[in-house]
């Protein structure tokens, strides 16, 4: 009886251990956000968006992909603050013409309107648009098979989109170099592990020819593997050809770390990605987590919660858009914007 209450205080003991060492492992959250920020003002927040994609990516995979890349590009650019799906207007283009945005899923910008709907008919205008893009991304890698975790919310969406200069130069392009990947990431707060960690994105999805074929033409890059490299010619015969390529090729469909796998047989699409393996200062990072998919899951949970708090709009900054791809004070008080929106209202309860 005795060893018995022991081996289950021990046991107790170790598994406290384990939620303190997790718990610590969970950055910190900027001010204005919270864990539980929307707890009494729409408690069915997260069970909407995840009872919603599920079905999304079951009929269609590819869309986490799409999902998680444009939680990355808003961030990067000049903060979480959704502005990237804000429609063009007088003032000026929309981040969505910018060309490293040009690949960006039509269909992601749609989930996320359609996810908007369904919060405000249940919620009322009581979620950002920045918020659903974030919780959004997590699911994505949930419904992947990747790792789960708690994001921080509270955030408020931008009142003006980035200027093409800006996006261009936030942004990482397939075609940098390690140097260009760990300088880009610095300059907003995020380590080598955190670089390595967040192209770990990669191991699901799909890129265009385009983005990759200055590796195979006119002469093919030197740390690529060679029969990796004449597959990738069948489907890219030209440099402007407009196939497109898993990111993966070991398991494209699912959340794993096969990404690393592929990076140490030569096999990495983009040179930003094969690079990370060349590169001494983050080849022991790439190998590392190649043979420890649980350290990966555990580095990529902080570096997300780390990057979707870049630059955050809170408290009375910003504001909670009533549609996702304009400001409200864009908004045209008109019969016709009147009968749009209770349209949108009465669809998103089906």
């Amino acid at each position: 009886m005795v060893s018995t209450t022991l081996a289950s205080f021990l046991l107790l003991v170790v598994i406290s251990s384990s939620l303190i060492f997790i718990e610590a492992q969970r950055p910190a959250i900027v001010k204005g956000l919270s864990w539980s920020f929307y707890e009494s003002s729409c408690p069915q927040l997260e069970s909407i968006i995840r009872k919603r994609l599920q079905k999304q990516i079951k009929d269609d995979v590819g869309q986490a992909a799409g999902l998680l890349r444009l939680h990355f590009h808003d961030c990067f650019v000049q903060g979480c603050d959704s502005s990237v799906l804000l429609d063009g207007s007088a003032g000026g283009p929309s981040e969505q013409t910018a060309i490293p945005n040009l690949t960006l899923r039509k269909k992601s910008f749609k989930i996320i309107d359609d996810l908007r709907k369904r919060i405000q008919a249940e919620c009322g205008q009581a979620v950002s648009c920045s918020d659903i893009t974030a919780i959004a991304a997590r699911d994505s890698v949930v419904l992947t098979g990747g790792p789960s975790y708690d994001v921080p919310l509270g955030r408020k969406d931008g009142l003006n989109f980035a200027t093409e200069n800006a996006t261009i130069n936030n942004l990482v392009a397939p075609f940098a170099n390690t140097t260009t990947v760990l300088d880009r990431l610095a300059a907003k707060g995020l380590d080598a592990i955190d670089a390595v960690a967040l192209s770990g994105a990669h191991t699901i999805g799909i890129s265009h020819c385009t983005s990759f074929t200055d590796r195979l033409y006119p002469n093919q890059d030197s740390t690529m593997d060679k029969t990796f490299a004449n597959n990738l010619k069948r489907s890219c015969p030209t440099t402007d050809s407009n196939n497109t390529v898993n990111m993966d090729i070991r398991s494209p469909n699912v959340f794993d770390n096969k990404y690393y796998v592929d990076l140490m047989n030569r096999q990495g699409l983009f040179t930003s990605d094969q690079d990370l393996y060349t590169d001494r200062r983050t080849r022991g990072i790439v190998t590392s987590f190649a043979v420890n998919q649980s350290l990966f899951y555990e580095k990529f949970v902080i570096s997300m919660i780390k990057m979707g708090q870049l630059n955050v709009l809170t408290g009375g900054q910003g504001e909670i858009r009533n549609r996702c791809d304009r400001r409200n004070t864009d908004k045209k008080v008109d019969i016709a914007t009147v009968v749009e929106e209770v349209e949108e209202t009465f669809s998103a309860l089906f």
